[in-house]
């Protein structure tokens, strides 16, 4: 072989590309889509909608080309990753203990997370591909097979996501002992220090709810804290920084607190289709329907599980 020349197995003369002719590092939106052999217009609605990783730098699209190849084999046949599921979006005392559960028995076999960061938030991980899948809840459990869809549908990504039932659980106000028997008007008023929950959280908006339901004045509550999970917000009020707050019976239970019930929500996986015949995930299904796990449930109080793995949505 003498320069760009080559000779093959049979003889044939051929011409190899010389190394400057490879693919940059970073590739622009044609060389992109002839290096994915789609049109150019395919690989601006990728980029767009954040599922191919890119980077706009001064109004240009630059693509990692490691990150594309790393994408590219995620996406085939389960996923370089199928041996990972980053759990991201609400907070539930039985998921914790469900995922420790899993991550215990798998051990370094796979990767095995779980990151309360609220429900809008964990969304945005999910459409950004930082998490795998995210629990979600927003308001009554009678709702939700119209809510949660909806909510999904603000991102551009929800046409692959489906939406599977978890469970349902109890929700209402977490409060500390001794206040056991007030009604809503009562802890709304000013000498009742309340822990907030942050933007995005649906417990944030069960409690808008519950304003409205009762008529109560939202500006007459006192904060004294901000926490960003139910067992955060049960955590402050067992330490003695807050009266009251929203969140579930289970997280009350949790830390030996009162409880007021309001009503039922629906707590949710989304996530992208394929992430749903992922071992990991079955497992955790299985978790969920288990004896074992509805006698743990029992002892935290607030849950059905005659739900459990259905599809929400689509349907």
């Amino acid at each position: 072989m003498h320069g760009d020349t080559f000779i093959d197995d049979e003889g044939a003369r051929g011409s190899r590309a010389p190394e400057a002719e490879t693919l940059p590092r970073f590739m622009s939106v044609k060389q992109v889509a002839r290096y994915l052999q789609v049109n150019e217009k395919k690989v601006y609605a990728l980029a767009a909608d954040g599922i191919i990783p890119a980077s706009k730098v001064t109004g240009k699209w630059l693509f990692p080309r490691d990150l594309v190849d790393l994408w590219l084999l995620e996406s085939s046949h389960g996923g370089l990753l199928s041996d990972r599921m980053l759990l991201a979006g609400s907070d539930d005392p039985l998921i914790y203990r469900v995922i420790m559960q899993i991550a215990n028995e798998v051990q370094a076999k796979a990767l095995i997370s779980y990151t309360a960061t609220g429900t809008q938030l964990g969304l945005s991980l999910l459409a950004r591909r930082r998490a795998d899948l995210c629990g979600i809840h927003w308001g009554p459990a009678e709702e939700s097979r119209q809510r949660h869809p909806a909510l999904l549908r603000q991102y551009p990504q929800h046409h692959d996501w489906v939406l599977v039932r978890g469970f349902l659980r109890e929700q209402g106000l977490i409060i500390a002992a001794g206040l056991a028997g007030s009604d809503p008007e009562e802890l709304f008023s000013r000498d009742k220090q309340w822990v907030m929950r942050q933007e995005g959280a649906g417990s944030r908006r069960f409690l808008q709810e519950l304003v409205t339901r009762h008529g109560l004045d939202p500006a007459a509550r006192r904060a004294s804290v901000r926490a960003y999970s139910e067992r955060d917000a049960a955590s402050a009020i067992a330490m003695g920084y807050a009266d009251v707050g929203i969140g579930i019976r289970a997280a009350a239970t949790e830390f030996g607190l009162d409880f007021m019930p309001i009503g039922w929500e629906a707590f949710d996986f989304a996530m992208p289709r394929r992430m749903f015949f992922r071992t990991l995930f079955q497992k955790m299904l299985d978790y969920l329907r288990s004896s074992e796990c509805h006698r743990l449930a029992q002892k935290f109080g607030g849950y059905d599980f005659s739900e459990t793995g259905n599809l929400v949505w689509p349907v």
